[in-house]
């Protein structure tokens, strides 16, 4: 089966990358029609407004709110999360589109500037339930929005405290009372993250976006390397992730 990967700006090529380490078909999307040729669309990050103004120009709107409609899966990452929305602030002078069908309300930017991105381990037990590994993952933060309210239908999958200004490295997690933000969510079909998963060798995110297939009731699309999808569960594997990150 093969997976939507949106293509017009952005990190969609390491989406990509992580679908295939899991033996899974990651397809590029730049027209509306190619959506009717895949089970689950990947809406990636990167700079969202940019990318409202490509899918507008590419008349791409219409039928990714379609894709959503119908129940397969939909994954927005970071920028991607921001389209997904049903309401964004935060926003450039005169706003931009919106997919919407995620029932929540986002920060667009809410960490601050490129200069303000940062790592921090991530607590994500639902993740570990469904995928296995352990119930932390590394999250990479790049201009990051962030999720200030949440439906009653929406379930938080993650949170994290609100980082100094100073912070560029991984914060761990027992932040005691400091104040949290929401950065990742699931409703139904629909799946956002305000960090960047495919940045990491961790594809336990893909695979459970993947497997949301058999909740929804949609085919599921199963991962050909599913026992391997957590590098660190064989014996003398270790993750290698991408050097800049490192």
């Amino acid at each position: 089966m093969a997976v939507g990967v949106l293509a017009l700006q952005g990190s969609f090529n390491e989406h990509i990358t992580a679908l295939r380490r899991i033996g899974v078909k990651g397809v590029e999307i730049r027209k509306p029609e190619q959506l009717n040729n895949v089970d689950a669309l990947i809406i990636p990050g990167g700079e969202s407004t940019t990318m409202a103004k490509l899918a507008d120009c590419h008349n791409l709107f219409p039928a990714m709110r379609e894709f959503v409609s119908t129940g397969k899966p939909v994954w927005g990452t970071c920028a991607g999360l921001i389209l997904l929305a049903d309401k964004a602030v935060g926003q450039k002078l005169g706003g931009q589109e919106l997919i919407g069908g995620l029932d929540c309300t986002v920060h667009r930017n809410f960490f601050g500037s490129q200069l303000q991105s940062f790592e921090t381990v991530l607590s994500v037990p639902k993740l570990a339930e469904k995928e296995g590994g352990p119930d932390s993952f590394r999250g990479v933060f790049i201009r990051a929005p962030a999720i200030l309210e949440a439906g009653p239908d929406v379930e938080v999958l993650a949170d994290c405290p609100v980082p100094s200004d100073d912070v560029r490295t991984i914060v761990p997690t027992d932040e005691g009372k400091k104040e949290r933000v929401i950065v990742a969510v699931r409703q139904g079909n629909l799946l956002g993250t305000a960090f960047h998963p495919e940045l990491t060798s961790d594809s336990r995110w893909h695979s459970f976006f993947l497997n949301m297939g058999k909740e929804t009731g949609e085919r599921s699309l199963e991962c050909m390397a599913a026992p391997g999808r957590y590098l660190e569960d064989r014996p003398g594997k270790r993750p290698r992730d991408l050097p800049i990150f490192q």
